[in-house]
């Protein structure tokens, strides 16, 4: 345990916030894409396509950065027991709250008013178990995977403080190094997948499995990595630098990532080539996001700090407002752009108001957030 101070870094605080809150318009987009969702409009828009898999190719990958970075530094104030009671309370408690408060009831509005669970009545008693498992965890995976890598996080996180020093300390570490290294992840990640669908397929289709393995083990190189940029600030110094062709590279994989989407296929190597080209765009999009953000967001604002505050519970309520919106407003509005933009203000206009309502509610502040309230 260390008492380990240092300034408050606001852009960190900030990226994290506004990454939580991208996923208003990445799933008010998804309405609009060509993914099938729970609910699509009638037809297409390309731009919000293009806009969707902007968002869902970097962000979760940046986040977890930021996750591992916040997660090893309080590791380092608390003992290990401690930390990990904390961390559990603080993801978990808010994930339990919000399966019978919001994605329960999600999934019976979804089931009463769209095609997407099926003929439920005629499913098996495992079928049944999988689709409940798709839906209850549903947008709430992130903190299934955090308490996930927390939990290995107490491993981890011990072997880096306690083991013996480093033969280095990163500051020989470069942009090529590290592509190769996450690289190198992504093979290993597409070869499980590959092995899985060749010899057990359906663990492809169980929910469970797939939020709970599959998503941490995609993931968990960039904790890992935030985790390293605290204990080694040559490493956290690289990636708020900007580096010219780090952009220009997360262009071009953005690039191919629309190609393998438009063009690849489940039964061939979609998820493996996707594996590939985002994780590699999520590492390079650390350096776009952080140098970026220490610029331009690294300063105290009041307005930023009610976004960090409230960016958890507007995730978390959002989801089920999306869905409101596709299935009883989309239908009424023919421009999808319009319908996009309009969606946005439903969603934050309500989800906002919902957060000002539970502020006034200790027992919900506490459940919304795993923290004890006075």
């Amino acid at each position: 345990m260390t008492t380990k101070k240092q300034e408050r870094e606001y852009f960190f605080d900030s990226i994290r916030a506004y990454l939580m809150l991208l996923g208003v318009p990445f799933h008010v987009s998804l309405i609009y894409s060509t993914q099938l969702w729970s609910v699509n409009s009638p037809a297409p828009s390309e731009w919000l396509t293009l806009l969707n898999d902007f968002i869902h190719a970097f962000r979760m990958q940046v986040f977890f950065v930021i996750s591992g970075y916040f997660s090893y530094m309080l590791y380092l104030r608390y003992s290990s027991g401690q930390w990990l009671k904390v961390r559990l309370e603080r993801v978990g408690i808010p994930m339990l709250a919000a399966i019978p408060l919001l994605t329960l009831p999600q999934f019976f509005m979804i089931k009463a008013w769209t095609t997407k669970i099926g003929d439920w009545h005629g499913f098996s008693l495992y079928q049944k178990f999988n689709a409940l498992a798709w839906d209850l965890i549903s947008h709430l995976w992130f903190l299934l995977v955090l308490v996930v890598l927390t939990t290995l996080g107490l491993w981890l996180f011990r072997w880096l403080r306690d083991g013996k020093g480093a033969k280095t300390d990163y500051s020989d570490v470069t942009w090529t190094k590290l592509t190769f290294a996450i690289l190198l992840c992504a093979l290993a990640w597409g070869a499980i997948r590959h092995l899985l669908f060749l010899y057990a397929p359906l663990m492809l289709g169980d929910g469970l499995f797939n939020y709970a393995v599959m998503q941490s083990l995609f993931f968990l190189p960039f904790f890992v990595l935030g985790a390293l940029s605290w204990k080694y600030p040559a490493l956290k110094a690289l990636f708020v630098k900007p580096v010219p062709w780090t952009f220009i590279g997360s262009a071009l994989a953005f690039v191919a990532y629309v190609l393998n989407q438009t063009y690849s296929r489940g039964e061939g190597w979609l998820y493996e080539i996707d594996a590939i080209v985002s994780m590699t765009m999520g590492l390079w999009m650390v350096n776009v996001v952080f140098s970026l953000g220490h610029r331009l967001l690294n300063s105290h604002s009041p307005r930023v700090t009610y976004l960090v505050n409230a960016s958890l519970f507007i995730y978390l309520v959002h989801h089920p407002l999306t869905i409101l919106y596709g299935i009883f407003v989309v239908p009424h509005i023919t421009s999808n752009t319009l319908g996009f933009f309009t969606g946005l203000l439903f969603v934050f206009g309500i989800a906002f108001l919902l957060y000002e309502f539970h502020l006034r509610i200790p027992f919900l502040r506490f459940l919304f957030s795993g923290k004890p309230q006075r």
